[in-house]
């Protein structure tokens, strides 16, 4: 880690901290939102009871004549006017007489301004003066004043701030504290989620890094329900199987060849060893030598050569695209004949080279149907009995496409027919021949890597049918 750099935060804090955030933006938004529209409703009820007692205490006063002594605290029975005020509401009451002189004082006292004589005065009943807010002490009241009319004094009715500012104050408290708690709660629940989650994860990494630390890749990998971790594992599982197969598919093929190679090497030494004694030898010597050498760097060329063609995956690099196998077969037909001068037929069934047509890599399918003739006329050199490819299209492009090459030649004994495709495996009466035990190799990788199967059998009346499928479309193994 270079210095000054900071460690990166876990995924399952992060994952954490992100829902608690997120639970907390939207628990104080809703609690914000909560909070302001019951504080409206709060307000706005309260001030539609106080409008409702200063609206009957005018209808009061002006259906029928009433004095101060009307609303003067102290009715025995708690049915005067100044009871119906204060039935159903906290109203604070406070009569003025004429001229505005306090007559039966609030509780507490309430302010008299100049603007409420003037109404006390007044010789309309109903006339009322509004104060919006007036302090009274430490508290603050609305307040309006209502004539009695024809000059005999008026009502004072006020209502006070501070009860719905309490009420207000103790439902803030209680939204912070809800809010609090659900931030807390989301953060908990946040972070045993992310355990849940993320353990998978962690699990999944420590497996990784034990791969790329100790190199085996036989490690098994924990998987474990159906959503996108598990496919994840399910994923890196397959990754290493195919990794493992692929390496020892490649110590394989090192061993084998560097087994096969041994036999030319001993060979091809021991010629250039005589070389130095070649003035020594016999002219029929001389040109022998000089054939084995020739014969022996060529097999040696081709098998060099079909190792690397076996060892970079078949040309996995060419680009897929739509291929006729009929037409590949009569390209490799006609290079055969010109090649071996055999009579080399080709057959498409149906009649039809559209039924052919599969997704694939043309040179690799080419040279898998090159391998099979070439294998049919090594093995069968002196034959005059012409090498048959038949190739079976579908009409329906819903099944594989079958190519097989059939010969004449010694055909393959029963015990062998399971290992023809094995790679470096040559049977035992066929070991004198050239070649290198690559070929049919070939032809299962590639038959493997589209989809599709390789066979081989005796055929009837002497010599082999040996061949492959091509899968169905989009069965190409990229």
């Amino acid at each position: 880690m270079l210095p000054g750099s900071r460690s990166p935060s876990s995924l399952r804090t992060t994952f954490a901290v992100s829902f608690a955030a997120v639970a907390a933006a939207v628990t104080v938004l809703i609690g914000f939102l909560s909070y302001d529209a019951a504080a409206r409703l709060v307000r706005v009820d309260q001030q539609a009871v106080f409008d409702e007692v200063v609206h009957d205490l005018r209808e009061q006063v002006g259906r029928r004549t009433l004095t101060p002594d009307d609303f003067i605290s102290g009715d025995r029975d708690h049915d005067g006017p100044r009871d119906d005020l204060i039935r159903h509401t906290r109203t604070n009451v406070q009569v003025l007489g004429p001229g505005g002189r306090i007559v039966d004082r609030g509780s507490p006292p309430l302010p008299v301004g100049d603007d409420d004589r003037r109404t006390a005065e007044a010789r309309k009943a109903g006339t009322r003066n509004v104060h919006d807010e007036v302090e009274v002490g430490e508290d603050r009241y609305r307040l309006v004043t209502v004539a009695l009319g024809g000059g005999r004094g008026a009502v004072q009715v006020a209502q006070e701030f501070s009860d719905t500012d309490d009420l207000l104050r103790e439902l803030q408290k209680r939204t912070v504290a809800l809010v609090a708690a659900i931030v807390v709660a989301a953060g908990l629940f946040g972070w045993w989620l992310a355990r849940r989650i993320t353990g998978r994860l962690v699990r999944l990494t420590d497996v990784a890094e034990g791969v790329a630390r100790t190199g085996r890749l036989d490690t098994q990998v924990p998987v474990a329900g159906r959503d996108e971790v598990a496919r994840l594992g399910r994923a890196f599982d397959r990754m290493l199987g195919r990794l493992a197969r692929s390496v020892e598919d490649q110590r394989r093929l090192v061993q084998d060849a560097g087994h096969e190679l041994r036999t030319p090497l001993t060979s091809l030494r021991t010629n250039i060893s005589l070389l130095r004694r070649i003035e020594e030898l016999p002219p029929g010597g001389r040109e022998e030598l000089i054939a084995d050498l020739a014969d022996e760097s060529r097999e040696l060329t081709d098998l060099v050569n079909e190792l690397v063609d076996l060892a970079a995956g078949q040309q996995d690099d060419e680009p897929v695209v739509e291929v006729a196998l009929g037409e590949v077969a009569e390209d490799v037909a006609g290079a055969a004949r010109r090649r071996t001068g055999r009579v080399v037929t080709v057959q498409v069934v149906p009649d039809d080279m559209a039924s052919t047509v599969v997704e694939g890599r043309p040179a690799a399918l080419q040279r898998a149907v090159s391998n099979l003739v070439e294998n049919a006329a090594k093995f069968d050199p002196g034959g005059t009995a012409p090498i048959e490819i038949i190739v079976t299209g579908v009409a329906d492009a819903l099944g594989d496409v079958r190519v097989e090459v059939r010969d004449r030649g010694p055909g393959i004994a029963e015990a062998d027919l399971p290992r023809v495709f094995d790679r470096f495996y040559r049977a035992p009466d066929a070991r004198g021949l050239p070649g290198s035990g690559l070929g049919l190799s070939i032809v299962r990788e590639v038959a493997a890597s589209h989809g599709g199967t390789p066979f081989a059998r005796r055929r009837a009346g002497g010599g082999a049918v040996i061949g492959f499928t091509v899968g169905k479309p989009g069965q190409l193994a990229v």
